[in-house]
């Protein structure tokens, strides 16, 4: 797994964990940017997942 997809999964898992405890505690606006935030990191963690398997792919064809 390349370095920035798994820096993007650990803020994943952060945001999820703070959007959790920010909607229990009653603040639902900040739970609401913490799973905005959520779906950005997760949409980063796999755009590099994808972007170094396609390169592997690319390297091993060529």
């Amino acid at each position: 797994m390349p370095r920035l997809a798994l820096y993007a999964l650990i803020v994943c898992v952060l945001a999820v964990a703070a959007a959790v405890l920010s909607f229990t505690q009653g603040h639902v606006l900040i739970g609401v940017v913490w799973v905005l935030l959520t779906g950005l990191t997760s949409n980063m963690c796999w755009y590099y997942v994808k972007r170094d398997r396609d390169a592997r792919r690319e390297s091993v064809t060529h």
